[in-house]
């Protein structure tokens, strides 16, 4: 009830433009699967076609994203094109972030811990999930980067720019291409110097190398753990017997799993993957996608077929599915590039929900949606306090209404710097002049501090 209350508070007009907006930018060679005519089947087996494995070269949307991901969208382990260089730094991925279940777990912990020791624990904390976690996120990807324990400043440039990408992405906040060069110069002289103890992608200039790590580690990754930390986190808030039933028995493993997949399964980290195809795929007998075309598969709509009340959060529903069986593929889907953060992922997230849980009672009033631009407000009740009824609802009015202001003010700020994003994207045009560099023999040089955005 609440969320349809709130659809009708924040003006629909705003939203529908801002909508069109981005339609607009992808051109007219578009297919989202699923859709009313081709369903979760078509989605799956479109997906995981050979020829459903263009990156960026052709789609309208590239531009956008690669403004935003600057510095270094070229070499971003998601946008690199197949081939040799991708296979190269996937490769460098995975034994970055190898390591035994212990150590990874401890890690985690101790990253979690830190952050939460900044909050007292004898009054209620109003925080922010998301930038509660981020700076630990940012230990921890330094420490799987550097094998070293990490710096405050090199956690505070880390977490400045992934904020500042996951912020612009949202169009909640324009990019700050100085503000990101600020952690280019301190990973360059740390590469230069060679203090990144794995061996990095060979295929890469040092400045690529440096932009690689700087998108796929110290952006990508520390953004996604902490979206899917505060997603976790904020479902326990909403949902306090679930949360009772985790803090009552931390070492319950399997519960603790089916919390996970119930979140990724309502709150998906990724809204649409989009696809250039490379070659013609059918969709059904009579219509074929011929190659060229851009391909959105969106993961909230395939996540809501198959499943008995798909927008209730539900973990017991996982008793009786299995994740493999059901539509459900949190991390991608096996033959299209998945997430390599596959493994790692649900262990360190478990690691800092028990953290979190051993500490803190979770109370939230702010609504709960896929994209969370309000960085998912929460109360942090100290385990062993018991707050007047009165002061505790007082705080839970105050979260609510502010949520409701927000939801407006928010939705007329992504609308205005979306559009000012998109139009200076398009007057840019990153990845265009990327691909019609490379098929001119050019090598495009990006502009120092700027990237190539």
């Amino acid at each position: 009830m609440r969320a349809r209350t709130r659809e009708w508070w924040l003006p629909r007009a705003v939203v529908a433009l801002r909508v069109h907006i981005f339609e607009k930018v992808n051109g007219d060679r578009v297919v989202t699967l699923p859709n009313a005519t081709h369903g979760p089947e078509v989605f799956e087996r479109v997906y995981a076609h050979p020829s459903a494995d263009g990156r960026s070269e052709g789609a309208g949307l590239s531009d956008l994203f690669w403004y935003w991901l600057a510095p270094g969208p070229e070499v971003h382990q998601e946008h690199l094109e197949p081939g040799e260089r991708y296979e190269d730094v996937a490769a460098t991925t995975r034994r970055v972030i190898a390591g035994n279940s212990a150590d990874l777990t401890a890690a985690a912990t101790r990253a979690v811990a830190g952050a939460l020791d900044a909050l007292p624990d004898t009054r209620i904390s109003l925080v922010r999930l998301r930038d509660l976690v981020m700076p630990a996120w940012a230990e921890f990807c330094y420490e799987l980067v550097f094998q070293e324990r990490c710096l405050p400043h090199a956690r505070d440039l880390i977490t400045a720019h992934a904020d500042d990408v996951v912020t612009a992405l949202k169009c909640t906040g324009l990019r700050h291409p100085r503000r990101r060069a600020r952690l280019t110069a301190y990973l360059r002289d740390r590469v230069q110097a060679g203090h990144v103890p794995h061996r990095l992608p060979a295929s890469l200039s040092l400045p690529e190398q440096v932009h690689y790590l700087q998108g796929t580690l110290f952006n990508t990754a520390v953004v996604q753990l902490s979206e899917a930390t505060a997603h976790v986190l904020f479902a326990l808030a909403h949902h306090p017997r679930v949360q009772q039933r985790l803090a009552a028995e931390p070492d319950d493993d399997r519960y603790l799993t089916r919390v996970l997949d119930e979140t990724m399964r309502l709150y998906p980290l990724f809204g649409i993957a989009h696809r250039i195809t490379t070659g013609d795929i059918p969709l059904d007998e009579a219509t074929v996608l011929p190659a060229g075309s851009v391909v959105c598969f969106s993961y909230p709509d395939y996540h809501a077929t198959g499943y008995e009340r798909p927008d209730v959060f539900d973990p017991d529903r996982w008793t009786r599915l299995s994740a493999k069986d059901a539509h459900h593929i949190p991390y991608g889907m096996a033959p299209n590039r998945p997430c390599p953060a596959w493994r790692i992922s649900p262990l360190v997230l478990r690691a800092a929900v028990r953290e979190v849980l051993a500490r803190f009672r979770l109370d939230t009033t702010a609504a709960h949606t896929r994209s969370i631009p309000h960085r998912a407000p929460c109360l942090l009740i100290p385990r062993g306090l018991n707050p007047a009824p009165r002061r505790l609802n007082t705080l839970r009015t105050f979260v609510r209404l502010r949520d409701g202001v927000e939801d407006v003010t928010r939705g007329v700020r992504q609308l205005v710097l979306g559009t000012v994003m998109v139009l200076h994207a398009r007057r840019r045009r990153p990845a265009a002049r990327y691909f019609d560099a490379q098929r001119a023999g050019r090598c495009p040089v990006p502009h120092p501090g700027r990237g190539n955005g």
